[in-house]
């Protein structure tokens, strides 16, 4: 994004600008000045620094140097002043390290929403102390405290150094600070605390994560700043979802617990180090160690992984900007039927009130003659309604001056509006029981989804009813509204379903989540993957996009690559400013738009069964090459592929063509269209098929099918298609029967509905033979519900 020499409204804080400010003072750790071992809890004393020009050559400079105190009287602080840092461990993965920058007790916040809940500490690794260094060595790794001058190093299993705070002392450049020491600053003239954990970054390093993040998917070199903005588009650094998590391909994982501004230096400043910036004034830092695999179920199970959505979700949603009338409404489910388009959802985007993009949670009475039987009858046809809203109220809307009587919005220091909208107060319960009474209203009428955009412009300035000020609940307020709508939502229809752009660390819990307003070009598609890719990474299952992208009317050639990329997504929604109806780009594209829905739904006991491993374990359904093959060097550098779960391997095209280079990690696959085999671990000239993708299934994988069908509702789950791929003697691969499928009830004792196993064929001749399904739990008994039949082809 591009920095301005003036602050506009809302645009990102980096709050690493303000470590520049040579008026701040800087604090640097020395030594522990007093540490208990066994309950690794202590102080560290931190030494006072000013920063001095010099000029040398033409040329000046800035560097650190020892300060005197200049505070009256002396009550405020010497030269050096301790303050607490604690070691906190759980499990053998996962470390929680924290440091203060005052002595001063804090007011007690509410329970983090960010974490699933407080994670329970388990005894500390064991601790050694060896040569004026505490060494606690757990199963996966290592972390060691250097008690003079202070350090701390990271190291795997095998005592390999993974990483290790940076200091004054390991300055190698001609001014010292390059790289910025681990420190915390007192700011002029705020006087609160700020805190840069620098950590060192090895030379071949590579970083992913941080949210949906749309630059290149390896975050090195890259300056990160965290703060949830309305992106307008998705090619360049700006993100509505950041997440204050990431992982190295060295083994180890940081999730700085915070929704202050913060900002990540990833060998942008400096190469050799990671650079954390935050404002808050405690540095609160899980590490993880271990592959990606780990690492992210281990930073999942402390913010929580993403519960599977229901079946009707993961059809195609149709929709534009926008339908406004029950007739449209209905012309459109009507003409899908017609043209043998499945679909499950019908999408009214900000169109259904009375005065387009006046959110009042009514539909327009002069458009919408009867919505609740328009509902009912869509619902016969086999579609769900989803619903736009947002959370910000302008003044002519009718629930503005409610808003503002009850006491519901966001205020400046002076009890004014901090801006011209009414924002929605979400740290006020008040607030949330009105907002939550509205959407209820509507979900009781039938409908399936609420559409919760916008949420990324909580006002900075703002003064909220939690206590703090925006620039702690800025990036709280995401997840505060994701997690109020999803909360009623499950509330009256039993669902995990919600359809959102904004998020935060934790939001995963609330699903779904899309890409915003990305552009209608090759580079939009391009970059939409990449913000799918670093966001699955980042802890969300499941994600989706505007499926020719959102701004201007796609081409034929572009939208038919880009629904073939957004068909083999978790979640597949046509979406734009533009129609999106296949049907008004002709009948060839039509044609080939069928044919790659159809795939899909063909498709759901796969994509259904790869969903809910994806939630037991917290893993994206959307996966970067190297999560499956983190052994692989060449699988950490590939963006523009993904896999569809564990067995599909997808390579869109991203330009105007019909064959495109594919790398493919080791082991055999199988072209999906052709059949056609390919070695992996190298490259290959692929050309697509009928459907305008490359498609490759992992050799020895079982894929199971379903019978074509218009909607999920009508989906036949009685006879399913078990295909294997390869020359294997052997192949696997999920099964998941959805909860409440009617016609394959289980007898008692059988798996219910919602339980995952494990399918395995084993060839005998020429022939597949399937083996009893596995239940993933041992404890689980039975097998495949009596009534469903299967067949086995390759």
């Amino acid at each position: 994004m591009k920095e301005r020499p003036y602050p506009l409204l809302n645009h990102p804080v980096d709050v690493s600008h303000s470590f520049s400010n040579l008026e701040n003072t800087m604090f640097l750790p020395e030594k522990l000045s007093s540490f208990n071992a066994a309950k690794a809890q202590g102080d560290i004393l931190w030494g006072r620094y000013a920063y001095k020009v010099r000029m040398a050559f033409n040329q000046e400079s800035i560097n650190l140097i020892p300060s005197q105190p200049w505070e009256f009287p002396s009550e405020y602080g010497g030269e050096k002043e301790p303050y607490p840092f604690s070691i906190t461990f759980y499990g053998n993965r996962t470390l929680r390290l924290r440091w203060e920058g005052r002595k001063t007790p804090r007011q007690p916040k509410q329970p983090s929403l960010m974490l699933a809940k407080e994670p329970k500490p388990t005894t500390p690794w064991k601790v050694a102390r060896k040569k004026g260094r505490l060494v606690y060595q757990g199963k996966a790794g290592s972390v060691t405290v250097v008690e003079d001058p202070w350090a701390l190093e990271i190291r795997d299993a095998s005592g390999g150094l993974l990483t290790k705070t940076l200091h004054l002392k390991d300055n190698r450049s001609l001014r010292n600070t390059d790289p910025l020491p681990f420190s915390f600053q007192r700011p002029t003239p705020e006087y609160g605390r700020q805190f840069a954990a620098s950590f060192s970054l090895a030379n071949s390093e590579k970083i992913y994560g941080c949210g949906e993040s749309f630059t290149r998917l390896n975050k090195r070199g890259q300056k990160i700043v965290l703060w949830s903005y309305d992106a307008h588009g998705v090619q360049h650094d700006g993100m509505y979802k950041p997440v204050p998590f990431f992982m190295s391909d060295r083994g180890y994982g940081m999730f700085l617990h915070t929704t202050a501004p913060a900002t990540f230096d990833f060998g942008h400043s400096y190469n050799e180090a990671t650079t954390l910036f935050t404002g808050n004034e405690v540095l609160d830092l899980f590490i993880f160690l271990g592959d990606p695999k780990e690492v992210l179920s281990e930073y999942t199970t402390l913010t929580g992984r993403s519960p599977v959505p229901p079946l009707w979700s993961f059809g195609l949603w149709m929709s534009k900007c926008t339908y406004k009338s029950e007739k449209e409404a209905r012309d459109v489910a009507k003409k899908l039927r017609d043209n043998q388009i499945p679909s499950d959802v019908i999408h009214l985007d900000t169109g259904w009130f009375e005065e387009d993009w006046r959110c009042d949670y009514r539909f327009s009475t002069t458009r919408f003659k009867n919505p609740r039987k328009m509902i009912q009858d869509l619902a016969k046809q086999g579609f769900k309604i989803s619903l736009w809203q947002l959370s910000y109220f302008n003044p002519k809307n009718r629930l503005f001056k409610e808003i503002i009587d009850q006491g519901l919005a966001v205020t400046d220091g002076k009890g004014n509006l901090p801006t011209e909208d009414a924002t929605l107060d979400f740290s006020n319960p008040k607030t949330v029981k009105w907002y939550q009474k509205n959407l209820a209203g509507l979900l009781k009428m039938g409908v399936g989804a609420i559409k919760v955009d916008f949420g990324e412009a909580a006002p900075l300035k703002g003064v909220y009813h939690s206590g703090m000020t925006g620039f702690e609940e800025h990036n709280y307020y995401p997840l505060r509204y994701n997690k109020a709508a999803a909360d009623v939502t499950r509330e009256v229809t039993g669902e995990n379903i919600i359809w959102a752009r904004s998020a935060w660390a934790g939001s995963q819990r609330y699903p779904l989540h899309w890409g915003g307003d990305a552009e209608c070009t090759y580079g939009g598609m391009m970059s939409s993957l990449r913000g799918g890719l670093s966001l699955g990474l980042s802890g969300f299952s499941f994600w989706s996009h505007d499926i020719g992208g959102f701004v201007n009317a796609p081409t034929e050639e572009l939208y038919k690559r880009w629904a073939a990329f957004g068909l083999l997504t978790s979640h597949s929604r046509c979406h734009g400013m533009y129609p999106r109806e296949p049907w008004v780009f002709g009948k060839a594209f039509t044609d080939v738009f069928r044919k790659t829905v159809e795939m899909k739904y063909k498709l759901m006991p796969y994509v259904y069964a790869q969903a809910v491993d994806s939630s037991q374990k917290g893993f994206p359904l959307l996966r970067t090459l190297f999560f499956e093959y983190p052994d692989d060097p060449a699988s950490w550098l590939i963006e523009d592929e993904y896999l569809f779960g564990s067995d599909l391997l997808v390579a869109p095209l991203m330009e105007e063509v019909l064959e495109r280079d594919v790398y493919l990690p080791p082991g055999i696959w199988i072209d999906y269209q052709t059949k056609q085999s390919y070695r992996g671990g190298q490259w290959h000239k692929i050309k697509a098929g009928p459907i305008p993708c490359v498609i490759l299934a992992r050799s020895g994988s079982v894929i199971p099918h379903l019978e074509l069908a218009q909607s999920t509702k009508d989906m036949d789950w009685s006879k399913v298609e078990l295909r294997a791929f390869g020359a294997n003697t052997e192949a696997t691969g999920l099964f998941c029967l959805p909860p409440d499928v009617p016609g394959v009830a289980s007898a008692k004792g059988d798996l219910p509905g919602g339980t995952l196993q494990s399918l395995l064929l084993e060839r005998e001749g020429s022939f597949w033979k399937l083996r009893k399904p596995v239940p993933r739990s041992l404890s689980e008994g039975g097998g495949l519900p009596p009534k469903l039949s299967y067949i086995i082809t390759t």
